[in-house]
């Protein structure tokens, strides 16, 4: 992996300016002064090496309210098809969705997001496919904090016997059913970042009883 120094001129300005956000001193952050982004990609398939980020789906979170006005949905051009999982997003090769190219894609997705913490539902997955992207564009790979809204919702009170004793893995479907959440554009990316935020907010109000109230305490959970 390739790290940036001040001197390496190879990067292109929009990734540039995005690691120079991490150079700087932050501020102490507060759960309510925190821009968090939910997001969510769909793919081709789930092998990190051979499959490709179909869709990028993202919106903000600010001052505990979603900010329906912060929000992204890109589609990417892509030549892999896999029919079994466009029975799950329905998004085909040959729709007529405007689609751009991966690398202006990843552009437009890192000049979003900047140094805000990142929210995802089993968020390695989402992580590893945007960093997969990233390297095959010769750049490194996400500098973000990331939470995942599964890990935290296991750490709800109800839920803390059961997590200790089978270290289950919660899908969104079921966090959508125990948190009362419709299920409204499910498995499209803009649709499954809006829930997954909207799961975040829930999952905060049930944590927030013996959470302090700066953002780094969000990460005690693992």
């Amino acid at each position: 992996m390739r790290f940036w120094s001040k001197k390496n001129t190879n990067y292109p300005d929009f990734w540039k300016n995005y690691l120079s956000l991490f150079t700087e001193k932050i501020q102490k952050q507060t759960i309510g002064n925190t821009r968090f982004i939910a997001f969510d990609t769909e793919t081709t398939g789930f092998d990190y090496s051979s499959d490709r980020i179909l869709s990028i789906g993202a919106i903000a979170i600010k001052n505990n309210a979603i900010d329906v006005s912060d929000q992204l949905e890109i589609y990417l051009e892509q030549e892999i098809f896999n029919k079994n999982t466009v029975e799950i997003h329905g998004i085909r090769k040959n729709n007529d969705l405007a689609k751009i190219t991966e690398k202006e894609a990843l552009k437009i997705f890192i000049t979003y997001i900047g140094n805000s913490v990142l929210i995802a539902h089993h968020a390695e997955f989402d992580r590893k496919m945007i960093n997969k992207a990233l390297a095959r564009q010769g750049l490194g790979a996400l500098k973000n904090k990331v939470l995942d809204t599964g890990v935290l919702f296991k750490n709800t009170k109800h839920l803390i016997y059961l997590r200790d004793k089978y270290n289950t893995q919660y899908s969104l479907d079921e966090l959508c059913n125990d948190l009362k959440i419709s299920r409204s554009d499910r498995h499209t990316a803009s649709g499954d970042a809006f829930i997954t935020a909207i799961a975040f907010l829930k999952i905060l109000a049930k944590l927030q009883k013996n959470l302090k109230t700066e953002t780094k305490y969000l990460f005690k959970y693992k």
